[in-house]
Order: structure tokens, then sequence, then C-alpha cells
């Protein structure tokens, strides 16, 4: 979102539809992360009994899949973005992707 240009000048560029979809996918990925935090926690919990173990690797597995969920929501922002700057004028597209996104 943002250029460095010769002497260190730094231009800054915004889309209102690119920063909706940053946010919203931003979101989802808190989300997700919350999900996997709490699939992991309970599954652990339920490894404390024995009649809850097989539960409890469910939890495990359902966690795993949701690390496999995150790259993906990752690509689809990518996709999206990328989708949206090619709709726009040339002085949109200048705008790179920001190395401390989510």
């Amino acid at each position: 979102m943002s250029q460095s240009h010769p002497g260190g000048a730094l231009e800054v560029r915004f889309g209102h539809h690119e920063l909706l979809v940053r946010r919203r996918y931003e979101a989802l990925s808190i989300a997700n992360d919350i999900l996997i935090a709490l699939w992991f926690i309970v599954g652990s919990v339920m490894f404390f009994w024995e009649s809850w173990t097989t539960a409890g690797t469910w939890c495990f597995l359902a966690g795993s899949v949701e690390l496999l969920i995150r790259p993906m929501i990752r690509l689809a922002r990518l996709v999206h973005i990328q989708r949206a700057r090619a709709a726009v004028s040339d002085s949109t597209r200048g705008a790179r992707e920001s190395a401390q996104d989510f």
C-alpha cells in the first residue's frame, strides 16, 4: 500500500474497496486464529480424562484443519485485492502488498 521513491519520500495510496477487503479478511483471519486456539485448548483439557481422549483427538484434528484454512484465507485475500486492483485506474495499481499484512 506504500511505495518508496528516490530521496526517501513515501507515497501511500488507499482505495476504499481495498481497505474494506483487507479489514474483512483480517477479521476472518483473527476469528480463525481464535478457533484454532479454542480447538487445541479444548482438546488438551479433554486429554485429562481417558473417556474424553477420542473427542480430544477430534478437536486436535479440527484445529489442524483450521491451520490449513489460515493460508487459504490469505491467498483468497491476495487474489481478491489483485482482481480489485485490475479493475481500477493505473494510479491505484502502483500500490504494493505490505510485508506486515497479517
